[in-house]
């Protein structure tokens, strides 16, 4: 089993980092609660028997990935609910706005007041925080109703120069005591959560310089003696050292995605050279994932100035591309690009640049603010509402010893980091980029952003050989439903395996055609575009090869198939194994063959996530978005919600916690009748508040007889005089649509581990002038697990699989479900016995680890 470290900057930075409950499973004959109170559960690991630790300092340093079991506690059955009894917490946003900032937002308030303290809104940041009065209000559980998918900030955000002054944290501090508040979390970027550390070891000091003024009294002073400060990260240029991902980057990447895939139509019309230059001053990421997203030609980043002859080489490749039968080019250029000399490199020169040298016609697009606004992505709406938890738990269990700490994600573990070492290492990088030294400032960045940095390289920079004399010859192709990301898979797949000198083939229509012989080789450009559309470009079939194998085995042999990457859902796998039982009867089989999950349902075993899902996610939450807005505004009305996912209930759960639904059902989670009535009494009583609508999501094969219309017929019953209901099946709409900035990357960079391992076990099966593997590593899954990408043998994961209902036996995703029920008001019971412990991020300044 080969273990590859891998870095992703979307959805597995939540992966099986709950701190909550997962829901136990009940047979259909046992009784449920109506309130839906869970009992409390403490996690008890083992660790998983295939696999190892992950060793790689950058990915978590030899932390064992474990399975875990659920034992009863029963002591500790309501810690939760009373930790936050007799305290107060204050949540504001500072400096620049970020998408998905209000999902944080919600999830303190909701959090905090379901752990029986009273939060409170500061208004306009640090300047409500000095200003006071009715800047500083007491939020309440409705207050933050339906801000779950508004962009920007709704409490609002300011700079303060008053609060950088110790007169102005006088005041603050003044403010606070009044209303008892003494635990405050910051949601912003490294400049607000400096203030906030600042405000914090001065808080002695302002605690006794009030009380020498006479404005708070001695019993006030005491009662307010220490302030707990917790940061969460919310900055579109994910230039925070310490996290994975900070609030509102993939909702940046989404807004420069729509605009790239506008423009490209354009320039290809007209033949055109567009030079889009998007947001990041000190930090290349945007720009970066934007051009591995859209197979841009170019990109210039602050971390990494282009050689001396740069020009020469854009020029060359621009041109070179255009040979090769493009009819546009993209450059991409983050606002901080520079040369080695730290000269700027602005979009206007590099127009003027290729106008001069090329003659193409040219034009500059400045995204400016626009990469701030609209509605977070379904990603940012989950790690807002992820770290909200987080962050209230790091406040009720702070102590005058504990530092100011920013609540992180490090691969896919809720961390707490000191606030001042993440912000000493951020600025680190900015210093070795302003020292020159610019190799150091990419480690400061991290592996995952040097992953990236290599992928593009690969891809943009270097020539396919021109002749395939030697070379070996692999087959490409899509199996199952179709999927967004798919193609940017087969792209990347295809120009890897040209790079390497490889003959690509590519398979139309899955097995049916590798039987069919509908199989033509891929040159360079045959893939040009491909990664921003969806859908499936080479046909896509659910037909399995068992019965076909013998016209399998004959057109390998054929078209001298020495490889073969199957990119696509549950068959893809189920066929992969069926290929391996084959090999028993023709020999022809026994090549390395390696699948990429793709599906909407996320339902591959030995991956915790599939290309595809991301798309298909954010599609959802648009669609539920509208609805819940046309449920408020006829006030008393419910919409249920039918998803697509057949037996696994991924997409039910992660859009019901992006979309703030009432209820999610899924098949993993079995419920009863009592459990719907429970339901049905949670939005009766919902209606008699001033959020007079209500969202249920129904995953479609999560119960064989309560259907979406037995649903919807029970609630329009029950609900008679109440509410009324709609149903909305979603249905193949899930399934279409450009792919997510994510599935692009994602894909991107499986299709090129992918092609980099065949060519490594092609070479190593090379025996006597042919090909012949045999072995159980020669067919593996390729899969996402943690943060470590992981070949594992399909026919070591059939013991994982639920092959009736085509589901992995355990799914990470399941502990995420009590967040979900929390946060839409249902009595439930919040895991405190596992603790997100401070950890330090110094070891990362020599460079040995990485963010």
């Amino acid at each position: 089993m080969h273990k590859e470290e891998f870095h992703v900057e979307f959805f597995m930075c939540v992966i099986q980092s709950s701190r909550l409950v997962r829901t136990p499973q009940r047979t259909a004959g046992e009784a449920s609660t109506s309130s839906m109170l869970l009992p409390k559960l403490r996690p008890k690991t083992d660790m998983l028997k295939s696999l190892d630790t992950v060793d790689d300092p950058d990915t978590m340093e030899g932390i064992p990935i474990f399975k875990t079991e659920w034992i009863m506690t029963h002591e500790e059955h309501h810690a939760a609910k009373t930790l936050g009894i007799g305290k107060a917490i204050a949540v504001l946003t500072s400096g620049g706005d970020a998408q998905g900032m209000n999902a944080a937002v919600r999830a303190v308030v909701r959090v905090g007041i379901f752990t029986g303290a009273r939060v409170f809104f500061v208004h306009e940041g640090y300047q409500g925080l000095v200003d006071g009065g009715d800047h500083i209000r007491e939020a309440t559980w409705e207050s933050v109703s339906m801000m779950l998918q508004l962009g920007g900030t709704v409490i609002g955000s300011a700079r303060c120069k008053d609060f950088r002054e110790r007169e102005g944290r006088l005041r603050a501090a003044h403010n606070l005591v009044k209303l008892g508040i003494t635990n405050l979390c910051v949601i912003g970027g490294d400049g607000s959560l400096t203030g906030a550390d600042t405000f914090r070891s001065e808080w002695s000091d302002l605690l006794r310089d009030l009380q020498k003024a006479g404005k708070i009294t001695a019993e006030e002073a005491t009662k307010s003696s220490f302030l707990n400060i917790v940061g969460l990260v919310g900055s579109i240029d994910n230039d925070f050292c310490g996290t994975d991902m900070t609030i509102g980057t993939d909702s940046a990447l989404h807004r420069i995605i729509e605009i790239v895939d506008a423009i490209t139509t354009t320039a290809q019309s007209h033949q055109r050279t567009f030079v889009l230059e998007v947001m990041g001053r000190h930090c290349g990421y945007l720009a970066l994932v934007t051009s591995l997203s859209c197979g841009a030609d170019w990109v210039f980043i602050p971390e990494c100035p282009p050689d001396d002859d740069w020009e020469e080489h854009l020029c060359r490749r621009l041109s070179e591309t255009r040979t090769r039968g493009s009819r546009l080019n993209i450059i991409i250029v983050a606002e901080g690009a520079i040369d080695k000399n730290g000269k700027p490199i602005t979009s206007e020169d590099i127009k003027n640049l290729v106008v001069k040298r090329l003659g193409y016609d040219t034009r500059v697009t400045v995204l400016g603010h626009v990469q701030r606004g609209g509605t977070p992505s379904a990603f940012d709406r989950i790690l807002g509402s992820r770290m909200g938890v987080e962050a209230v738990m790091a406040l009720l269990e702070g102590t005058p010893d504990t530092p100011a700490c920013v609540v992180s994600l490090s691969g896919n573990q809720a961390v707490r980091l000191p606030l001042m070492e993440c912000v000493q290492v951020t600025k680190d990088v900015t210093k070795a980029m302003d020292d020159k030294r610019f190799d150091e400032a990419m480690k400061l960045r991290g592996r995952s952003f040097m992953n990236n940095w290599e992928v593009y390289k690969l891809l943009a920079h270097v020539r396919p050989p021109v002749s395939k004399s030697g070379s070996f010859t692999v087959a490409v192709m899509n199996v199952g439903a179709p999927a967004a990301g798919m193609n940017a898979a087969v792209r990347s797949t295809v120009r890897i395996g040209l790079i390497q000198g490889n003959r690509v083939l590519v398979v139309h229509d899955g097995f049916e055609g590798l039987a069919k012989g509908q199989i033509e080789e891929a040159g360079w450009s045959y893939v040009g575009g491909w990664t921003g559309q969806g859908g499936s470009k080479l046909g896509t079939k659910r037909t399995l090869p068992k019965k076909s194998l013998e016209q399998i085995s004959a057109n390998i042999t054929k078209f001298n198939i020495q490889g073969l990457v199957i990119i696509g859902g549950f068959e893809a796998y189920t066929g992969g194994l069926e290929m391996m039982e084959g090999r028993k009867q023709f020999d022809e089989l026994c090549i390395p063959f390696v699948v990429i999950p793709a599906t909407v349902s996320n339902n591959v075993p030995g991956s915790d996530f599939s290309i595809g899902a991301d798309t298909a996610l954010n599609t959802i939450c648009t669609t539920c978005d509208r609805i819940k807005q046309s449920a408020a505004g006829t006030k008393r009305r419910v919409f249920i919600i039918e998803t697509m996912g057949g037996y696994c209930g991924y997409l039910a759960t992660m859009a019901g916690l992006a979309a703030g639904a009432d209820a999610a059902y899924i098949f993993e989670e079995p419920f009863t009748i009592r459990d719907l009535q429970a339901n049905v009494e949670h939005l009766v009583q919902k209606m008699k508040t001033t959020v007079k609508r209500g969202l249920v999501l129904r995953n479609e094969k999560c119960n064989e007889n309560y259907t979406t219309d037995f649903i919807f017929n029970l609630y329009s019953e029950e609900g008679k005089g109440i509410f009324d209901s709609r149903k909305n099946v979603l249905g193949h709409m899930q399934q279409g649509g450009s792919p997510t900035p994510f599935d692009r990357n994602f894909a991107t960079k499986m299709g090129a581990k992918a092609m980099n391992w065949m060519s490594g076990k092609i070479k190593e099966s090379y025996r006597n002038g042919r090909i012949f593997a045999n072995t159980p590593d020669s067919g593996c899954v390729l899969g996402m697990r943690k943060r470590a990408l992981v070949f594992q043998p399909v026919t070591e994961l059939q013991e994982q699989t639920d092959f009736e209902h085509r589901i992995p036996k355990e799914q990470w995703w399941l502990k995420l479900r009590p967040i979900l029920k929390i946060l839409a008001k249902y009595e439930i019971d919040l895991d405190t016995s596992d603790h997100a412990h401070l950890e330090h991020i110094s070891r990362k300044r020599s460079g040995e680890a990485t963010v």
